[in-house]
């Protein structure tokens, strides 16, 4: 990578997370989001967006914090290298068990915006427990690392005696296609699949042949032309050795039968849109439960981007319902 998209990445890092930090009291689903549309949206992530990316010189930076809320408990572990971090959520009514693989194009690692988003989905799920792991990433890391990574955090929640039914992967942009990648490996072997894979505007496709991926180049604030993320996305450091279409890389070339009912969430304005329609086509010919929302006009990882927007607050409740229905 050049230095301007390190230094790009670096910013995210230190940037990227939740406009309010999460207090010590336990997160809840607002009734209400921020209602923005047309131009007054576009305009308020762009501004949001360019203070991320393109920071003002002499910008102080205050790195994100990361509150436990009140009554629940943290611990992180090593699980044979693999760092580990596990929410427990003492008042859980259910003993679902949450596995989150966080997104960042394979080349980001576990950083407090998805620690604060385990919180959120932890409670979405009413879950238990919600899994957090940094698991290995490019270019230090290439295929299957990351695979192999998560089907060892995936084989330890199941040794410690807790059923594959009560299990609910949730993965957003890269770790949306490392979800459907588990979820693969795991046909292949024999082995027990999770209750839902909940997929939030998954990578879907390694390929970069789809329409959205040049129609919506610019309209996308999060993941287009000019974002620290663009070029990990056209050029996957993660696929290294490998062809782009091995659907172990890119799953809408991949069988999908057998696999879990799954939750497509993405942004009308997002690169990766195409990708994600030709994903949820793929999945219903092959008679996978499957539901996809777009979200209008809005760019990639809204909900991790832009929690506060009513968008956000609506797929929010769109994974709650989704979960609690099935």
């Amino acid at each position: 990578m050049n230095k301007k998209i390190l230094q790009l990445l670096a910013a995210i890092l230190v940037l990227i997370n939740f406009s309010a930090v999460i207090a010590a009291e336990a997160w809840t689903l607002p009734e209400t989001g921020l209602q923005l549309e047309g131009a007054a949206k576009q305009n308020y992530i762009a501004e949001k967006m360019n203070a991320l990316f393109h920071p003002a010189p002499g910008t102080k930076i205050t790195p994100p914090q990361f509150e436990v809320p009140e009554g629940w408990n943290f611990e992180k572990f090593n699980l044979d290298g693999l760092p580990v971090e596990v929410l427990e959520n003492p008042n859980a009514k259910t003993e679902r068990v949450v596995l989150q693989l966080h997104g960042g194009g394979y080349v980001l690692p576990l950083r407090n915006g998805h620690r604060n988003l385990g919180i959120i989905q932890g409670v979405l799920a009413d879950a238990a427990q919600v899994y957090m792991i940094d698991y290995r990433i490019a270019p230090q890391n290439t295929f299957p690392d990351a695979l192999n990574d998560a089907v060892r955090a995936y084989q330890f929640i199941l040794s410690k005696n807790i059923p594959a039914e009560n299990i609910i992967v949730v993965g957003d942009s890269a770790g949306g296609n490392l979800a459907l990648a588990l979820s693969l490996y795991l046909k292949e072997n024999n082995l027990p699949q999770p209750k839902l894979n909940i997929l939030v505007s998954p990578w879907a496709a390694m390929t970069t042949n789809f329409p959205s991926r040049k129609y919506n180049e610019t309209r996308d604030l999060v993941l287009g032309k000019g974002t620290a993320l663009f070029d990990a996305v056209r050029k996957p450091a993660y696929a290294k050795g490998y062809k782009l279409k091995d659907p172990r890389l890119s799953p809408i070339y991949a069988d999908l039968k057998n696999l879990p009912p799954m939750l497509i969430q993405v942004g009308g304005y997002e690169l990766l849109l195409d990708e994600c329609i030709e994903l949820a086509k793929k999945a219903a010919a092959d008679n996978v439960k499957v539901t996809l929302t777009i979200y209008p006009e809005m760019p990639h990882d809204f909900a991790l981007m832009l929690p506060e927007l009513q968008d956000s607050v609506d797929s929010f409740k769109e994974i709650q319902d989704f979960i609690n229905q099935l």
